[in-house]
């Protein structure tokens, strides 16, 4: 006897597969490349001019970011539509991370498409109008411009946050429902885990964020490497 599966129950499965596997990848090598401010800006601008260098890289970041991220955000927003948000009837501590995964969704659904057309693209009246792809000999340059406008950086804060519990709460429900994690006691742990993630992951996005306008981020300077002012080795003199 063939078992049916519904439609809805594959999109649900797609959707989840989009934000952990290359979603959830980008955000991690994000994260990584940003944090290579804390070492100045030749450090960042080489990392930039790495990722321009990947080869395909225009066919990567379609069918790897831009069509992934197009499909997770906007049947994340149908999803979330559909919802029916019951925290103040039933204030259940999973009731509010279920609100919140929701709520995040739609907030990164607008600030990534600023995020995108500020730095990708360049395209935000007003802001910046240099898009950081082809130019990565500017790109710290670029970001710290953009990121000395205290609003600015508030938004980036937020987005670092919104990104940071909708990522780490993804892994704990898809580690459910894909049945990865079995029982209430794992869970529970799993659940303790996601939480534990999520204060990490804004550290580390927070951190880089402010390591545009600040040697080293919210570390001590001493934790970072030093920018090296001249690098040349000069040769002995023949006398």
């Amino acid at each position: 006897m063939a078992i049916k599966i519904s439609k809805t129950f594959l999109l649900r499965k797609l959707h989840q597969l989009t934000g952990i596997v290359p979603l959830g990848a980008f955000f991690f090598v994000h994260m990584f490349t940003n944090s290579k401010a804390m070492n100045g800006e030749a450090q960042f601008e080489k990392a930039v001019q790495d990722i321009h260098d990947i080869p395909y890289l225009l066919f990567l970041e379609i069918f790897g970011i831009f069509l992934p991220l197009l499909f997770h955000s906007i049947y994340g927003v149908i999803i979330s539509t559909e919802a029916k948000s019951n925290v103040l009837t039933y204030g259940y501590g999973r009731n509010w991370f279920y609100f919140m995964q929701r709520a995040t969704g739609i907030f990164l659904f607008v600030f990534l498409l600023f995020h995108i057309l500020n730095f990708r693209f360049g395209l935000v009246p007003r802001l910046n109008m240099t898009p950081i792809a082809g130019n990565a000999g500017q790109s710290f340059n670029i970001v710290s411009a953009e990121f000395s406008i205290p609003w600015i950086m508030g938004l980036y804060v937020l987005g670092i946050a919104a990104t940071a519990w909708h990522l780490a709460y993804g892994f704990w429900l898809f580690a459910v429902d894909w049945g990865i994690v079995i029982g209430e006691k794992a869970q529970r742990m799993a659940l303790y885990g996601s939480v534990v993630l999520a204060v990490g992951l804004f550290f580390l996005g927070t951190n880089a964020a402010v390591a545009f306008v600040r040697p080293c981020g919210l570390l001590p300077a001493a934790l970072c490497e030093s920018p090296a002012v001249n690098n040349k080795i000069e040769a002995p003199k023949k006398f």
